[in-house]
């Protein structure tokens, strides 16, 4: 029994020490366990993304160059034509007329000019028998050259009515998409319509048109290598077209400059990525978004839960040799994920962060620092 009653005597001092050794001796609150995590650096690839328009690597307005009625329309919108193909055909007698009336011109220069000729035949040996003079024969060429030329210009008229005549035909002048077409059959149409016919897309490559605000340029451009702006915008990472459905277009796409300038208005400058388009998934005209990646050499990463958030301030609470807990503000931007935080100042290599139950601590506070597996840690993040 006395050896029993020894035993709980010691178990209730082991008790008693260790509650007074959890006491916070300024106030006499329990110290707790706090998950703390040693800050190692990792390197991440990060996602810049940036809204785009997609424009057609050629777009093309198909306007008429005479004034008509359409007759015909032989595509659909939407349609893939191929070059060449018949799209419209405009209804104009006027120009049929002038065929007609170019080729009658011609067979008159022609008959003209064969009559001339005769004369000359007839005349020449008269001349050579002395029995008219030279300027009969003179006065035959020259008329012989009159209706030569009067000739050519017949066959110039031929070429402009078969040429105007052409214009009521109009053919796909590259492969590409059909957009709209405002214009029904039998409407007025001409090369003063205040709306084309159609547009004509080719899409076999697009432009996603995107900005870059300078500080955004600044910053990108630093980090990329190469000595002049153009070796740095070459050896930007491919980047990711995302479509309107938030589904990752597979091809890569290349960023191209679009305009060398920093619009004064907006304070950003205009870059295309340029992506192949074979299937013809991407149509002109879309939206979607540009994710640009990023590599971060030697960052420090946080999770979003250890940090709070006090007057537009982001802070973290750090943990001392003495395992107090001090506030510090920290500059930081979000992950891909939206989990974790990257720090890019406040914090340095080996320091202690607490990364969990932050909504309970006050500056100064006294904690159980309980480490976590800085391995299993930032294995989990990409």
């Amino acid at each position: 029994m006395r050896i029993a009653f020894l035993k709980i005597c010691f178990l209730a001092i082991v008790f008693v020490s260790c509650s007074q050794n959890k006491q916070n001796t300024s106030g006499g609150k329990m110290v707790k366990d706090y998950s703390v995590l040693t800050m190692v650096p990792k390197s991440v690839t990060v996602h810049q993304d940036f809204p785009a328009t997609i424009q057609g690597q050629r777009v093309i307005e198909i306007r008429p160059m005479i004034n008509g009625y359409l007759k015909e329309i032989y595509i659909n919108e939407g349609d893939h034509v191929k070059k060449g193909q018949l799209l419209f055909r405009i209804d104009n007698p006027q120009y049929d007329q002038e065929v007609l009336t170019a080729k009658a011109s011609i067979n008159s220069a022609v008959a003209n000019v064969n009559s001339a000729k005769i004369e000359i035949d007839k005349v020449k040996p008269l001349v050579e028998k002395q029995i008219v003079s030279d300027f009969r024969l003179q006065s035959a060429e020259l008329t012989l050259q009159t209706k030569e030329a009067a000739l050519e210009q017949a066959k110039v008229a031929l070429a402009n009515a078969e040429t105007n005549l052409s214009y009521t035909t109009l053919r796909s002048p590259q492969d590409g998409i059909i957009g709209m077409i405002p214009y029904k059959t039998g409407a007025l149409v001409g090369s003063n319509s205040s709306e084309a016919l159609t547009t004509l897309s080719d899409i076999s490559e697009v432009f996603a048109y995107f900005s870059w605000n300078e500080k955004q340029l600044l910053n990108l451009l630093s980090d990329s290598p190469g000595e002049t702006i153009e070796e740095k915008i070459k050896n930007i990472p491919p980047a990711t077209l995302i479509l309107a459905n938030s589904a990752k277009y597979p091809l890569k796409g290349r960023i191209e400059m679009a305009s060398g300038l920093i619009s004064t208005e907006t304070g950003s400058a205009t870059f295309k990525a340029v992506f192949v388009n074979p299937e013809g998934l991407i149509r002109s005209g879309s939206s979607a978004t540009i994710s640009i990646p990023e590599i971060k050499d030697s960052i420090l990463i946080v999770p979003q839960s250890a940090t709070y958030e006090l007057q537009n301030k982001r802070f973290i609470f750090t943990v001392g040799q003495d395992n107090k807990v001090s506030s510090v503000p920290i500059t930081s931007y979000p992950s891909d994920d939206g989990k974790y935080f990257f720090v890019s100042d406040g914090l340095k290599t080996g320091d202690r962060v607490v990364i969990e139950g932050v909504s309970s601590l006050r500056d100064g506070a006294t904690i159980i620092p309980k480490e976590t597996n800085a391995v299993s840690f930032y294995s989990k993040i990409n």
